[in-house]
């Protein structure tokens, strides 16, 4: 990780500087991050904090006669623990620079750090990528490594490979009510249609990509994070992901102090190199349930999420 970043006059890198704009980003970070839109949402007041998950299903038993006895059944729940960790970044302004502005720049360059952060969020809950070492394992690890894949092609259409897909998800006893897509798979999905020749995909063409799916809402995820050499589209029960959330995002301006490296080595004085920082953090934590259900008791093979895998997909069923 670079340590000496630092903006400059260069015209594709340019500061800014912070408004009281907080309210205004918190409502503007879920549009950037669709773990944030269709995950379940819990406020975390500890750094880790349990979220109870049905384990075990009770039983009943048939009674023998007018006299038999009634047999007994256990119940039984196990902890999903939720660890909050910390997202940040440092923006550097030089002060020189920022005398010179005669652009908003704040506005410019605050939807790019709402943007970073929501590219973050996605990466590291869907695929894995700098996943905090405290994390369970990503959405997409989690399906292939429970056998909920359909390889791209398999059925006659796209439409019948997301169809096989939901087949695999209902048959471990959880519903689908929605999907997340690469980029772009809108435009493969309008030519689709059923036998009677009515359309299986309804987009919405001028509002970011959305549209229903066999009548579930499809989102694609634009932000960069989306591995589209792994997978076309995830679907599940969203409301089995959980973000935890300990601290929303937040944004401090510092005019002094030091910006410095792993190894202590100082990369921008504040006060001599006459510079401000924006500091913007939030802490957040993130888990998948995969409560047992009356169709799969077996945890190793039940997952409430699946994927259609690219062509090129490295991670294949078993190999996770």
């Amino acid at each position: 990780m670079a340590y000496n970043d630092i903006i400059s006059r260069d015209a594709s890198n340019d500061p800014l500087i912070p408004t009281p704009v907080s309210a205004q980003i918190l409502q503007e970070m879920p549009t950037e991050s669709f773990i944030l839109q269709r995950a379940g949402q819990v406020r975390m007041s500890t750094k880790s904090q349990r979220q109870p998950v049905l384990d075990v299903l009770p039983r009943a038993y048939w009674v023998s006669g007018d006299t038999g006895l009634k047999q007994t059944s256990a119940v039984d729940w196990k902890n999903v623990t939720l660890v909050a960790e910390e997202l940040a970044v440092i923006v550097p302004i030089p002060e020189a620079y920022l005398d010179d502005a005669q652009v908003p720049i704040w506005d410019e360059v605050r939807p790019r750090i709402v943007e970073a952060l929501g590219k973050a969020i996605d990466s590291a809950c869907l695929f894995g990528v700098d996943k905090p070492s405290s994390w369970p394992a990503d959405i997409y690890s989690s399906v292939v490594a429970a056998g909920n894949t359909v390889r791209i092609g398999t059925g006659e259409d796209f439409g019948v490979d997301v169809a096989n897909l939901g087949e695999k998800i209902a048959k471990d006893g959880f519903a689908v009510n929605g999907f997340a897509s690469r980029p772009g798979l809108k435009w493969k999905l309008v030519g689709l249609r059923s036998t009677d020749g009515i359309p299986i995909y309804q987009p919405d063409l001028q509002n970011g990509g959305g549209g229903n799916l066999y009548g579930y809402g499809l989102s694609e995820v634009i932000n960069g994070s989306w591995d589209s050499d792994e997978a076309e589209l995830i679907a599940g029960d969203w409301s089995k992901c959980v973000i935890g959330m300990r601290q929303d995002m937040s944004w401090k301006t510092f005019t002094e102090g030091v910006i410095s490296d792993a190894d202590g080595k100082v990369i921008l004085n504040l006060m001599q190199q006459d510079s401000m920082a924006l500091r913007v953090v939030m802490r957040l934590g993130y888990a998948t349930s995969n409560p047992v259900t009356a169709l799969n008791t077996d945890a190793n093979t039940r997952f409430p999420f699946g994927a259609v895998q690219a062509a090129t997909a490295d991670n294949v069923a078993g190999s996770a």
